[in-house]
């Protein structure tokens, strides 16, 4: 075992860059090449990848310090021989060194325009770099353009840039869009020039810069190389008509796979940037009720949901006072977000309920069986688990069930997640147990006692309450009879049991007492039609009544 200090590598003719976020901590196994902080100039912002794989066992650094190529970042414990230099760790896998030491070939420069010419401006060198996405678009048609000013910018999976305009003129065609993919060479747009300008002058430094780097660079450095190499935006950064965020690749990737408008996020970082946490707090926001994404609020009903929008007439507005005492709460935030979304799903889904009665007796005898072998493991087996499993046969069976509507097709799902109503202090929520076809009752019932756990101390994440293809509410023990459910949207059914009771049922013999359980079954009518409902329901009582049937 070594200790190896890891230094910043060589990031260009730049020197103090800012630490704006840590990606790991004492303790942490790294393996190389992994990001370990990320630092920012004027014009971008890079991570800063470790050279040796180990386990950090100090940090050198912290928000807000300034570091340049050569300062110790970290003190990793190295496994097996020591670390090779930094300058030959940092290469990325399958690109020899010497490669990246050469600089890509120059965009060949436009001949001079003449004044009023129509002039092509093209992605400059930005590195051994390829397919970099664009992020966002400063500039639209019609815009008058200076000399070096931002027109783009674009993200690897750790850097992220903005490309200049080699000219000066008047913006007449943009080639590319955000999502759009874009290399050297590619062409960005077309300006009505008035002063001839040489097309190498953004260029041309930032492939020297590539250039003079050693051989050691690595991609993404080199990306950020060349976003450093260029020169100041006439616009300031940060501050442009499209208004990107403030945050690093990273941080806008993880937004992306929540889902999250960054635009929207208030960053608690140094001058305004957006964090990971940033990103966790808002979702959480949004989930709990207590602010509204601007998507949100535009498909908010008119007339702020009194009836108005719906063409309906106003809700009554009532002076209770005067009838008497009262007393006023604010309702929970979890029922103020969930109240939109059952009343938008209550009015515009044609739901139709199927009531039937499920016998369960045997079933219930197995299930208590069950407990009382597994007492030692600490998993309790509940009706619902088996209602699930029940539940997954019945929509194999009948696959419509299990699918959504988008516009005019009908989306089937080869997977099976879940949902179950867990009642908690501050409301109504609905996690979602996934894959349960590949998953035993045992593995149900734990899986969905920490899941309800989770509910009731208000810890669910996200992606713990979505993705459900089915749901099923439960009354449990509480009692009633049947009830309708609401149909929790996209999904285009849900099942809702109530309280088992012991009644008196015909054999053709004699009465004898079954443990009946109450199913209702409510259903979208655009796309499940009366008979399919009723034989559904009538297998998933068969299902229930003997349970051999799962494995059939």
């Amino acid at each position: 075992m070594a200790l190896v200090e890891v230094q910043v590598p060589d990031i260009g003719d730049f020197d103090e860059v800012a630490v704006i976020e840590l990606l790991v901590k004492v303790g942490d196994t790294v393996k190389a090449e992994q990001s370990l902080i990320t630092v920012e100039s004027d014009k971008a912002s890079m991570e800063i990848p470790s050279s040796t794989a180990g386990v950090v066992k100090e940090l050198r650094v912290k928000l807000g310090d300034k570091v340049k190529q050569g300062s110790v970042v970290l003190v990793v414990e190295a496994a097996g021989a020591a670390a090779a230099p930094a300058a030959v760790a940092l290469a990325p896998a399958g690109v020899a060194p010497a490669a990246l030491a050469a600089p890509a070939p120059a965009v060949a420069p436009a001949a001079a325009p003449a004044a009023s010419g129509l002039i092509d401006i093209h992605v400059p060198d930005i590195g051994d770099f390829k397919d970099v996405a664009v992020i966002e678009v400063f500039v639209k048609p019609g815009d008058t353009i200076k000399v070096e000013q931002s027109l783009i910018t674009v993200e690897s999976d750790k850097a992220s840039m903005e490309i200049p305009s080699s000219h000066a003129g008047v913006l007449k065609e943009l080639k590319v869009k955000v999502g759009d993919k874009v290399n050297i060479g590619d062409l960005l747009a077309i300006l009505e020039g008035s002063v001839a300008v040489a097309a190498a002058a953004v260029a041309a430094p930032v492939a020297a810069s590539v250039a003079a780097a050693p051989a050691a660079v690595s991609a993404p450095t080199a990306v950020a190389l060349a976003a450093i190499a260029v020169a100041a935006p006439a616009h300031a950064p940060g501050a442009s008509t499209q208004g990107l965020p403030h945050a690093s690749p990273s941080v806008r990737k993880f937004a992306r796979e929540l889902g999250v408008p960054l635009e929207e996020v208030k960053g608690q970082g140094p001058k305004g940037r957006i964090t990971q946490d940033d990103v966790q707090a808002f979702t959480k926001a949004v989930m709990s009720g207590a602010t509204q994404t601007k998507a949100q609020a535009a498909k908010a009903p008119a007339g702020g949901g009194d009836g108005a929008g719906l063409g309906l007439i106003p809700w009554p507005k009532v002076d209770f006072a005067k009838f008497g005492p009262i007393e006023r709460k604010e309702m929970g935030r979890i029922k103020k977000i969930s109240g939109a979304n059952l009343l938008r799903n209550a009015v515009m889904i044609p739901a139709v309920t199927n009531h039937d009665d499920a016998d369960i007796t045997d079933l219930e005898a197995f299930r208590v069986s069950t407990n009382k072998e597994n007492e030692k493991s600490g998993v309790k087996v509940t009706m619902l688990a088996f209602l699930i499993k029940a539940c997954v046969a019945a929509l194999k069976k009948y696959p419509e069930f299990n699918s959504s509507l988008d516009g005019d097709a009908l989306v089937y799902k080869n997977y099976w997640h879940i949902g179950f109503a867990a009642d908690t202090p501050n409301g109504l929520m609905v996690p979602v147990i996934r894959d349960c076809d590949k998953k035993g009752v045992l593995q149900i019932s734990q899986e969905m006692s920490e899941l309800a756990k989770k509910a009731r101390d208000g810890k669910l994440g996200p992606a713990e309450m979505t993705g459900a293809t089915f749901t099923i509410s439960s009354l449990g023990g509480i009692g009633g009879k049947y009830f309708t459910p609401i149909i929790n949207a996209p999904e285009v059914a849900i099942l809702g049991v109530c309280k088992s009771t012991m009644e008196p049922v015909w054999d053709g013999k004699a009465f004898q007492p079954r443990l009946m359980l109450p199913l209702s079954l409510t259903w979208d009518h655009r796309v499940i039609d009366g008979a399919a409902a009723a034989r559904f329901n009538a297998f998933l009582g068969q299902i229930l009544s003997d349970f051999r049937r799962v494995l059939l």
